[in-house]
This record gives structure tokens, sequence and C-alpha cells, in this order.
């Protein structure tokens, strides 16, 4: 069995078994949606997560019709929402450590993010 990050799968694999074209895929890898790992002869390796970013970016394209600038900007927020929630765990952590005495060397708010909105008119 293989790990969820490592690399095993070739694009033609992938390809035949979520029925998209390879060349699907490295459109994909050209925008940045995806960044399978590469052999030393140059060949792409996907693995399960690979695989599972792909499945998201295909829901998205086909069964809600995003272009694939709408799929980048959608896995961006993804990533900082995933990111956001992670932080706010360890704070949740942290906070009962407070509550219950416990002493952290950590500070109880680790960082603050800021987000800009950039809107663009017709």
């Amino acid at each position: 069995m293989h790990g969820y990050d490592e690399p095993v799968y070739l694009i033609s694999v992938v390809a035949k078994v979520l029925t998209i074209h390879p060349q699907t895929l490295r459109q994909y890898e050209r925008e940045g949606l995806v960044s399978p790992s590469r052999t030393d002869g140059k060949m792409r390796l996907y693995s399960q997560r690979d695989i599972d970013r792909i499945k998201l970016i295909l829901r998205l394209t086909r069964d809600l019709g995003v272009n694939l600038a709408g799929v980048d900007v959608v896995m961006q927020l993804k990533e900082k929402l995933d990111e956001t929630e992670l932080l706010l765990e360890e704070l949740r952590v942290q906070l009962e450590e407070f509550k219950g005495g416990v002493k952290t060397k950590n500070p109880l708010v680790k960082r603050k993010t800021s987000y800009d909105i950039i809107l663009f008119g017709e």
C-alpha cells in the first residue's frame, strides 16, 4: 500500500482512471493547478493526493462550469481555508491549556493574516 503523498501513478494510468486525455493533465500542470513529481527520466508521477486534487478540478470544470482561472482561485481559497482551520485548531488547544492553568512556551496567538480583495470592473 502506498502513502497518500507517494508519487507512483504514471500519467497514462491517471488519465485512464479519470477518463481524461493525458494532454488535459499536462494543461493542468502548465496552469499550476497540479504539480506531479518527476522521475530522473522526467516522467510524471502522481500521488493519490494529486489524483484527488484533479478530481476536484474536474468537478469544478465539468459539473459547475468553472474555467481554469476560476479553479485556480477556488483552489487557493481552499488552501487558505485549510491553513486557517489548522491554525484555529492549534489556538483551541492552546486556549484549553491556558484555561487549565498549563503554561505554554508558545504565545496564544501565533500570527495574524490579512487578505486583499481585488475587484475587477468591466
